[in-house]
Formats: C-alpha cells, sequence, structure tokens
C-alpha cells in the first residue's frame, strides 16, 4: 500500500474519531459544519437526517435525554473513502427521548456505523444500533422471552 493510501485511511479514521470525540464525548454539535459536508446524510432505520442543522438536532437529542451518555469506538476499518466502526453507547435515561419520558433506567448497546469521508468531512453513513436492545433496558418494551405463553 503507497504511502499516500496509507495517509488517506489514517485521516479519514481520524475524522470519524474526531466526531466521536467532540460530539459524542464532549458534547459539542457546534463542531458539525467543521465535521460534515453541507449535503451530508444519515441513513438510520429510524430516520433519515440531512446536512449539519439537522445532525446537531439529532445529537443534541440522544444527549439531552443521557446527560452520562458514554461512547466508545471498539474497532475501527477503513477502505478507500469509507471507515467502518464498532461502537458502544450506555447511558441513564434522564430527559424526553423521542416523546418518552425519562425512565431513570440505564442501557448499554452495540452499534455499527459506516461514514463515507469526502474532502475531509463526512459526506454519509450507515447507521445500525440494536434500538429494541435499548428499549428493553429502559423499560419500555417488554421481552417476550418474559411473556407467559
Amino acid at each position: 500500500m503507497s504511502t499516500e493510501r496509507t495517509h488517506d485511511l489514517d485521516a479519514n479514521k481520524a475524522v470519524v474519531r474526531r466526531f466521536v470525540e467532540t460530539v459524542w464525548q464532549r458534547g459539542d454539535v457546534s463542531a458539525m459544519d467543521e465535521l460534515f459536508t453541507p449535503d451530508s446524510v444519515l441513513h438510520d432505520p429510524s430516520d433519515d437526517v440531512r446536512g449539519p442543522e439537522a445532525f446537531r438536532t439529532y445529537n443534541q437529542r440522544y444527549l439531552d435525554a443521557f446527560p452520562d451518555l458514554e461512547y466508545t469506538i471498539e474497532d475501527v476499518l477503513a477502505e478507500g473513502d469509507r471507515v467502518a466502526f464498532r461502537a458502544r453507547m450506555r447511558g441513564t435515561h434522564r430527559g424526553p427521548f423521542m416523546g418518552i419520558e425519562p425512565t431513570g433506567e440505564t442501557f448499554e448497546g452495540e452499534g455499527i456505523i459506516i461514514a463515507r469521508i469526502e474532502d475531509g468531512k463526512i459526506a454519509e453513513r450507515w447507521a445500525s444500533f440494536d434500538a429494541l436492545g435499548m428499549l428493553r433496558q429502559l423499560g419500555l418494551v417488554s421481552d417476550p422471552a418474559d411473556a407467559d405463553v
């Protein structure tokens, strides 16, 4: 692999790490314009988010609902203009979230995110997170295994 190609992959991974550190770990959503292209898109099973302002709102919703949120990158891989990473989230439900009043319960879950990098910014992301597991841990959805048959 050429030095230039290795540098590109390292630079792409650095953009994703900076996003996680700045937004999720420090709670600073003001950096979205620096981190995302103006026409960036998040493909998420629950919502398609478009542009830095929508990303600010999307991320702030999680940070408000889970003020003690911990977000950790467990693995990161890069190929071409894509960076894939496995992340672990944990937090306590202390604020309204998607119309649900705080439960005071904690959750821990994993997700896989793929980011496409364009000119040093995140242009597109695909996210898959165990939302059902999160809702179960928060006591909002019962586990079918607990149901009487």
